[in-house]
């Protein structure tokens, strides 16, 4: 299909519609990506961040649907928010993730790995995950970015849901392994600019989720609705033990094993005040499923 680009220039993509996920991993690398609900990688192919001469697509081939603790990584986002049975958590990060319209069409798989949205990074400056050697919200405007695991890139991770699956204590299990979700993520390096740990033409393919004896999300945000989290909190309780996780805050999902972490926090000059933001949150929160 024509992809309209910004300047009258254009491009052919090939769209690809496999049969099984193996024939699925298989056609993956060499120009071609994968395409969940598209929604955060359609604007990535449109701004070129992202190049690719094939879409692989994957809905009917990637499990989609809840059973018992066992979530297909095609689930929509807005299927999730609507099932009862899943842990309030995560329906809260869901219900609390973008528009209707996109939650109707983002899967939890593609949400877990979606890009971040440092406006450095979308507009191509040759940045720490980039390849270069600075990042540029450490000297520039940063107000959105993060205050743990910021050393060499300030980035702060968007997902709602992954910060709440994070905090659960979720396994995933991919084409190529079982991890825990924790495993997914990792910090950038000069030897690895990668904010994740899939290997290339690794799927996910299932998320298993324990039912916890309570859970909430809670989010601040700039506008009441449909934008992302400037700090997010996901709480659970679960034989005996609390679990907290961020959103907005680090590269990554960011685990906080206590409210006492907070004071070592290393916040850039335009970021302290998401510290101050996050602690009535994390008492909200833990109150929330006392």
């Amino acid at each position: 299909m024509p992809w309209p680009r910004r300047g009258n220039a254009r491009r052919s993509l090939q769209l690809l519609r496999p049969e099984s996920l193996e024939a699925a991993t298989a056609a993956l690398g060499n120009g071609s990506v994968a395409l969940g609900g598209g929604t955060d990688l359609v604007p990535l192919l449109r701004d070129r961040i992202v190049e690719a001469e094939t879409l692989v697509e994957l809905r009917g081939v990637v499990p989609r649907g809840v059973d018992g603790t066992t979530i297909g990584a095609g689930t929509t986002l807005g299927e999730l928010e609507a099932d009862p049975e899943i842990p309030q958590a995560l329906r809260e990060a869901c219900s609390l993730a973008a528009s209707p319209q996109l939650r109707s069409m983002g899967t939890i798989g593609g949400n877990l790995l979606q890009a971040t949205r440092c406006w450095y990074w979308r507009l191509k400056y040759p940045c720490f995950l980039h390849g270069g050697s600075t990042c540029h919200a450490r000297q520039g405007a940063h107000r959105e970015h993060a205050i743990f695991g910021n050393e060499r890139c300030a980035s702060a991770h968007p997902s709602d849901p992954a910060a709440a699956l994070l905090a659960l204590g979720t396994t995933l299990r991919t084409t190529h392994r079982e991890l825990p979700l924790a495993e997914l993520y990792r910090l950038p390096t000069e030897d690895n600019r990668s904010v994740t740990t899939r290997e290339p033409g690794e799927l996910i393919v299932e998320l298993e989720v324990p039912q916890p004896e309570a859970s909430t999300y809670l989010k601040a945000m700039d506008r009441t609705r449909f934008t992302f989290a400037l700090v997010g909190v996901a709480a659970v309780r679960s034989g005996g033990e609390t679990r907290l996780a961020l959103a907005g805050a680090a590269p990554i999902p960011w685990l906080l094993g206590s409210p006492e972490e907070l004071d070592s926090a290393t916040p850039l000059p335009g970021t302290a005040y998401k510290v101050e933001l996050a602690r009535p949150l994390i008492r909200r929160a833990l109150d929330a499923i006392a």
